[in-house]
């Protein structure tokens, strides 16, 4: 059941809509974090966080690789050498305590996650150690979301035993696309075999809760070789899938020149190859969450979003929201007392700053009241797809309609294509409108406007 319009409409379409634009795992995006904001303003938003009881989310950076894919956008360390990863487990376990020691009794954690990089490139023995120093210092609640990404290349049997020992109850695999030329491309090499092997493994363990990333838009994919990956993951039933678009930004990343503009689906491709992708998933029974992921009717992730209740942060869509999230490791975004922060990039000036006893901080932005309140707006588009006018009215003390003139003239063109629905209670993203989510919530993204003018920064909707 696609909701992509006729073919004649496709041109018009992709006028209006292909450019360069946000995924919103943040707002303001991490394009406007400052290095003015370093670890003395980092300190203030951890005191401030101290002040609070509320539950914690924890995000672990673990960056390293073998190797790296072409079409990677992450930050991630390629070594063979296993004792850079032991020299950075050192300090991150010293990170722990610097950060837990500032927030005091706020210990309790709703959400935790190890990504990546491969968290897996860990051994046992150091996977297991990291997680008691985090359990040294916080108590992750019983019901709390406890993940982690895997390669189903590397990730081992004892690995996934540990995992479920340890309480970890979300796994998150890789697979992108299992066509030999696409993989090629990519440099990134999985037969569909392995994949099966720890889909059977991590069940037969109890760890039920299984996510398949997808990427559509990789250089020398092709309808009909896509639509065989999306039965093949269909297949195998996975709770939840995610379905990407490849974000081709080379200006930003080096690894993604090698990828010649002519390897890559053109936009009119790309664009039928994730309308099919909707189709096969919604036929199969799963429901279309936010604007790229897809999960079973029974999983929470999908009865989050019925209700209406989905939240997004830099992990991810989530059922279990934190008011403050803590990142740590090198390159880590938390997001805390109404501040985004990052961690240094590289090594070396990560383990001086912590070494020093201070926040390992880059760069952050502190959030005004304004962009607090268009933070809640575009992430209700992106989440679940509406925008509560009235609450928001009753929570800020503004009237919507002469705040957001200019965005509401704009949303009315969305409103004539039969995009978007909206009275004086509230705004609803509907049909092939949830196809353009992005370029409905960059309506009301006022940092954008004065970045584009600066030339490219984000990939394209599209």
């Amino acid at each position: 059941m696609s909701i992509l319009p006729d073919a004649e409409k496709i041109a018009e379409l992709l006028a209006r809509y292909d450019r360069p634009g946000p995924r919103y795992t943040s707002y303001p995006t991490a394009v406007e974090f400052d290095d003015s904001f370093g670890p003395e303003a980092y300190e203030e938003r951890l005191a401030t966080a101290r002040q609070s009881r509320d539950p914690l989310s924890l995000y672990f950076h673990l960056p390293f690789c073998s190797h790296r894919c072409a079409f990677c956008g992450c930050h991630v360390i390629i070594t063979t050498k296993h004792d850079v990863a032991t020299d950075y487990l050192g300090v991150l376990h010293q990170e722990v305590d610097l950060v837990a020691d500032r927030l005091g009794e706020r210990t309790s954690v709703r959400q935790y996650h190890w990504g990546g990089g491969t968290p897996t490139f860990l051994n046992v023995e150091e996977m297991e150690a990291l997680h008691e120093k985090v359990l040294s210092r916080f108590t992750i609640e019983k019901d709390a979301e406890v993940a982690i990404e895997v390669d189903p290349r590397v990730t081992s049997d004892p690995q996934l035993e540990l995992l479920k020992r340890l309480g970890f109850n979300r796994i998150s695999m890789g697979v992108q696309d299992f066509t030999p030329e696409v993989q090629d491309a990519i440099t990134r090499w999985q037969t569909e075999e392995q994949t099966v092997r720890m889909i059977e493994k991590c069940r037969s363990l109890g760890l039920d809760s299984l996510n398949i990333d997808l990427i559509y838009g990789l250089p020398k994919q092709t309808p009909d070789a896509f639509v065989k990956n999306l039965d093949r993951v269909i297949s195998l039933r996975p709770n939840r899938v995610a379905v990407y678009s490849y974000a081709h930004v080379p200006w930003m990343k080096a690894n993604q020149r090698k990828t010649v503009e002519a390897m890559l689906p053109k936009a009119d491709v790309k664009l039928r190859l994730f309308a099919e992708t909707r189709a096969r998933f919604v036929d199969a029974g799963y429901e279309p969450i936010g604007m790229d992921h897809f999960a079973l009717p029974d999983d929470e992730l999908a009865v989050a979003a019925r209700n209406g209740v989905l939240h997004r942060n830099f992990m991810g869509y989530t059922t279990r929201p934190a008011p403050d999230m803590i990142g740590f490791g090198v390159s880590a975004i938390g997001d805390v007392a109404n501040a985004y922060v990052q961690n240094e990039k590289v090594i070396p000036a990560y383990r001086r700053k912590v070494q020093e006893g201070v926040p390992p901080t880059l760069r952050g932005v502190g959030l005004s009241d304004e962009d607090r309140i268009r933070r809640e707006i575009i992430m209700s588009i992106m989440c679940n797809w509406r925008v509560d006018k009235a609450g928001l009215e009753k929570r800020w003390g503004f009237d919507f309609a002469e705040k957001f003139g200019p965005e509401l003239e704009e949303l009315r063109e969305e409103e004539r294509r039969g995009f978007v629905q909206q009275d004086d209670a509230e705004i609803r993203v509907v049909d092939t409108g949830r196809i353009f989510v992005r370029n409905i919530a960059m309506i009301f993204d006022e940092r954008l406007r004065r970045m584009e003018r600066e030339g490219p920064v984000f990939s394209r909707t599209v």
